[in-house]
């Protein structure tokens, strides 16, 4: 059994796809872009800002389904270019306070609405 999961404080998929879908005790967050929830405008500007919007939506999408990010055990980053990986991992890394999730990070020739970072994590609802 699954339940959808979705909130307006993140933004609506732009595709045929929910924001996450709750599995059992798995939550599976789609992956997240710098839209802005409100405005349904991209927030690109900068490597920086860009990151702190992926991972508010991703904390609005946890917290619609009761969680928060230590509840993440995996994580995924999409970078339209790996130059910008130290700055994506030390904002991505202050999310987190303890027992990291596990994760990959990698370069893609693109991304939705040519956005420079995407990431989707799965959570575990305890």
């Amino acid at each position: 059994m699954s339940t959808i999961i979705n909130t307006a404080n993140a933004p609506a998929p732009i595709g045929p796809y929910n924001q996450a879908v709750l599995a059992g005790n798995f939550l599976f967050v789609s992956g997240q872009i710098a839209l802005d929830a409100a405005t349904g405008e991209l927030v690109l500007t900068d490597i920086a800002t860009e990151t702190h919007k992926v991972m508010a939506n991703i904390k609005a999408i946890l917290a619609e389904a009761g969680l928060d990010l230590s509840a993440v055990v995996k994580t995924s980053i999409f970078l339209k270019d790996m130059g910008n990986f130290a700055e994506v991992n030390e904002i991505y890394g202050s999310y987190f306070t303890a027992d990291f999730p596990a994760r990959e990070t990698v370069q893609v020739a693109a991304l939705p609405k040519n956005v420079n970072v995407e990431i989707t994590v799965t959570a575990f609802k305890a």
